[in-house]
């Protein structure tokens, strides 16, 4: 998916996360790190569930 933004832009910006989380609390860190609005808008899409690492949140975002 090419308009979805780099793995490590993402993980960046999940740095704060405590694992597992749901799709609500990933996008409050991200706002909180400052994350862009790609950044954002791609995690706010994600699916609504429960997330064991960041690798799964940037794995649901590649699709």
């Amino acid at each position: 998916m090419s308009d979805n933004p780099m793995f490590i832009e993402v993980q960046k910006h999940l740095g704060g996360v405590d694992y597992p989380a749901g799709r609500t609390e990933i996008v409050e860190a991200a706002k909180a790190s400052g994350a862009d609005d790609a950044v954002l808008q791609a995690l706010e899409a994600l699916p609504d569930r429960e997330y064991g690492d960041p690798t799964e949140v940037s794995e649901a975002i590649a699709g």
